[in-house]
This record gives C-alpha cells, sequence and structure tokens, in this order.
C-alpha cells in the first residue's frame, strides 16, 4: 500500500472513530433525555389521577371520568390504576389485577418507584388520603420516542457514512498534495547515475523532512561524486604514467634478449631497468599519495586555529630534522595571534611541500616567511633566494607529477605543489607565484582571517 494512501486511511479510522463516539454519545444522550420525559410525564398522570379520585369526594366517579377522558391526553398503550389498602383496584371501572401484589407492595415501601418493563415505562406513588392510603400505578408505551430514535438512528447511520466517505476523499487529496515534493523528489532521483554524478535534487526553503532528505540525498551524492572522481583520476593517472616506463622496460628486455652481450652490456640495461623501476616506484607512491589526500581532503573537518602556533611548529621541525633556518616575520599591524579557518595538519602539509620546494632550488639558503593581513585575508609570503620559476613554467607548475626537479639534480615526483594547491583550494584561499627581481621566488598564500570576523 502506497504511503498516502496510508494516510488516508489512518487518517479516515481516526476521524470515523471521534464521528462514531459523538454520534452514539448524541443518540444515548437523546435517548435517556426522552425517557426522562416520558417518565415525568407518567408521573404527572399518577398526581392528577390522585388529585381527580381521591381529592374530589364531592364529583361523582361518572363526571371525573368524563373529566379525565376530555381534559387528560391518553398516552399510547396507557395503563393506571388506582389500590387500596388490600391491594385492590378501586375508582376505575376495569377492576383487573394488573399488577402484582409485590410490585404494589414495594411503591408503599419506597414512595416512588420507576422502571421499565420491556418497552412499557412504568411509574408507581404512594397516596395517602382521608379515605385512606392508595398506591397508584400508571403505565405506557412511549412509542413516539422510539419513532423518533429510529429516524434519528438512520440519519446518524446515514450521515456517518457520508461523512466518512468525503472524509476519506479529502485525506486521499490531503495526503496527495503533501506527498507532492517526495514525489517530485522521486522523480528527481532516478535521473541519478554512474554517468550523471552532477545532478542534485532540488532543495526547498521548507524546513520540512523531504527537505532534509534532499540535502542528505545530495550530501551522500557529492561524496559518491567525489569517489568516483578519485577513482577516474587514480586510473587515468595510473594508465598515463605507468604504461611509458613499462613499455621502456619491456622494449629494453627484449632488445637485450635478442642477442648475446657481453657483461657490461647487460649490466646497463639491468641498470636502465632498475632506473626505470626506481620512477615507477615513484610514481606509484606519488598516485597512492594522491588518492589518500583526495581522501582527505574530503573528510577533513576545518576549525579555527592558530596560524602562529603553527608556523613556529614547522620553524622548529625544520631546525630539528635538516638544520635548515627558516626565518618567520610578522607585520607591526597584524594581530599577533590570527586565526583562521582550517585543517591544522593538511594545511602544514601545503606550507611544507611549498618550504621543501624552496629550500630545495635554492641549494638549502634561509627561506623567509612574511606573514600580513590586507582587509581580512592573511597573507603568507614564502621567499627563497633560488634561480626563480620561468614564467611559462608558472602555469604548470601546479599540475600533478609536472616536475624539473631531475634537470637541476633534485629528485621529486612532481605532486608537492600539486596537493598544496588542492589544499588551498580547500580552504577557500589561493595560491601565486611571483619572482624577486634579485633572484629567486616567492610563493603567497592567502586565506580567510576570521578573527577580524566577530
Amino acid at each position: 500500500m502506497k504511503i498516502k494512501d496510508r494516510i488516508a486511511l489512518y487518517f479516515t479510522l481516526i476521524s470515523t472513530s471521534m464521528l462514531f463516539a459523538v454520534l452514539c454519545t448524541v443518540y444515548f444522550t437523546f435517548m435517556k433525555f426522552l425517557e426522562a420525559d416520558f417518565f415525568e410525564r407518567l408521573t404527572d398522570r399518577t398526581m392528577v389521577t390522585a388529585k381527580l379520585y381521591l381529592e374530589a369526594d364531592e364529583i361523582s366517579r361518572d363526571a371525573l371520568n368524563t373529566v379525565r377522558h376530555k381534559y387528560l391526553q391518553k398516552l399510547n398503550s396507557e395503563v393506571i390504576r388506582v389500590y387500596d389498602q388490600k391491594n385492590r383496584a378501586t375508582f376505575i371501572g376495569d377492576t383487573a389485577q394488573y399488577w402484582t401484589p409485590a410490585t404494589i407492595d414495594q411503591v408503599r415501601r419506597k414512595g416512588r418507584l420507576k422502571y421499565t418493563d420491556g418497552q412499557r415505562q412504568v411509574v408507581g406513588i404512594y397516596y395517602k388520603d382521608n379515605q385512606g392510603d392508595f398506591v397508584i400505578l400508571a403505565s405506557a408505551d412511549d412509542q413516539g420516542s422510539h419513532n423518533r430514535l429510529n429516524k434519528l438512528l438512520k440519519i446518524m447511520i446515514f450521515i456517518f457514512f457520508l461523512i466518512s466517505l468525503v472524509v476519506l476523499l479529502l485525506s486521499r487529496w490531503v495526503a496527495q498534495k503533501m506527498l507532492k515534493p517526495l514525489q517530485k523528489f522521486m522523480l528527481e532521483v532516478k535521473q541519478a547515475g554512474a554517468r550523471n554524478m552532477e545532478f542534485r535534487v532540488e532543495e526547498n526553503k521548507n524546513k520540512d523532512e523531504i527537505n532534509l532528505i534532499a540535502q542528505s540525498f545530495n550530501h551522500l551524492m557529492e561524496e559518491l561524486e567525489q569517489a568516483f572522481m578519485l577513482q577516474k583520476t587514480f586510473v587515468a593517472n595510473a594508465s598515463h604514467e605507468l604504461r611509458t616506463p613499462v613499455t621502456r622496460m619491456m622494449m629494453t628486455a627484449e632488445l637485450a634478449l635478442s642477442k648475446e652481450r657481453d657483461q657490461a652490456a647487460y649490466q646497463k640495461v639491468i641498470a636502465s631497468m632498475l632506473e626505470d623501476a626506481e620512477k615507477m616506484e615513484h610514481t606509484i607512491t606519488g598516485l597512492v599519495t594522491l588518492a589518500k589526500m583526495d581522501l582527505d581532503l574530503i573528510n577533513s573537518k576545518l576549525v579555527p586555529i592558530k596560524l602562529d602556533d603553527l608556523l613556529s611548529k614547522i620553524q622548529t621541525e625544520w631546525k630539528l630534522q635538516k638544520n635548515l633556518k627558516l626565518k618567520i616575520t610578522y607585520q607591526n599591524s597584524i594581530d599577533p595571534k590570527p586565526e583562521i579557518l582550517a585543517n591544522a595538519i593538511l594545511l602544514q602539509i601545503a606550507l611544507d611541500n611549498i618550504i621543501s620546494n624552496a629550500f630545495k632550488f635554492s641549494n638549502n639558503q634561509d627561506v623567509n616567511i612574511l606573514v600580513e593581513t590586507i582587509k581580512n585575508h592573511l597573507l603568507i609570503h614564502i621567499t627563497d633566494h633560488g634561480s626563480g620559476i620561468a614564467i611559462d613554467d608558472q602555469a604548470d607548475i601546479f599540475k600533478p607529477f609536472y616536475t624539473r626537479a631531475k634537470e637541476q639534480g633534485h629528485h621529486g615526483e612532481g605532486m608537492g605543489l600539486y596537493m598544496s594547491k588542492k589544499i588551498i583550494d580547500l580552504l577557500k584561499g589561493e595560491i601565486t607565484i611571483k619572482n624577486s627581481e634579485h633572484g629567486g621566488c616567492t610563493f603567497t598564500v592567502s586565506l580567510t582571517l576570521i578573527s577580524n570576523e566577530r
């Protein structure tokens, strides 16, 4: 059963149950009211009978009967008896013993008596008179009330089924109206697939459960898209970077096996293959690092960190590990403890990679770091004393596996600056390069300074 049908069914059941309870309450209340009203009418009949028969001594019996039938409206199937002390019917012409002596005695004991005998209602009173003590009993069938109750019951049954049908139809309409955004969401979700990972469902402005589902789905799609991108990037990079050294190794081995060679030639071939194997090892390391880097970027959480503490930690580590001098200078106007929104581990990796390149390409000369602020941005200038970077190469150094380290006698996989760029982009920052007029190069990292936003 669909959700809208279940909602309509539950709402209808609740509504009809309440309606049924209300109708039953009204019916039984009205029934009790009619019953009490008829008892009152019967009581009035007995009192009038007592006044007419017992206190109007000077009026003859025939005259009393004439008054009784003329002025008192007879009830349906009415029976009235007046019993004397010996439980004999008197005054009224019909002397049949209609009620048992036990009932008559019960009226004497209680003074008044009301009860229901089948569809008939009975009222009895004990009346003391100068002629003696009498018991007056009256009984009648309230046929008019029964007819009214039957009509009321039929009307209520008709109303119950009519309202139940209307409530069912209205509840289905309301449920369909409420679930319309969910149906739209389901239709949009069907458009998502492996070839359409950038798809996102529409989020409305209502803060309801459907909007929360849409937000969760979009968040899931973002993570899936990142995962697919990681997979595609890893496969593409691996196929591109590993194919060349593998092909070269195979060609070198086939060439060495094509004919007999001396020991020196075989050693040269093995050395060449070893060089290609080392390059493959560096490439695989770089690929794994890249995949891990992307995964860390996806799962990273940004928190406020103090930049001066991070830079002091980086300065100490470079001095202790490689005995290299890293000079840090803060502009006079800067907050002594600037805060930025970042992941401390990833930001340190980004800065360490830039600093490592600065030492590497300046033959381990001192590297200077200048920290300054412009409006609400924090600028970190990392300057080396190397030969600088050619203008044509500046657009390529942030690409994965791009490196000119071997041309200058250094080792590298071309992954350091690529990872630094990805981290800075994650932090919604910017990284730029500028050659110095006196030689060397300056990398500038721009980040948002959150301490000025408070």
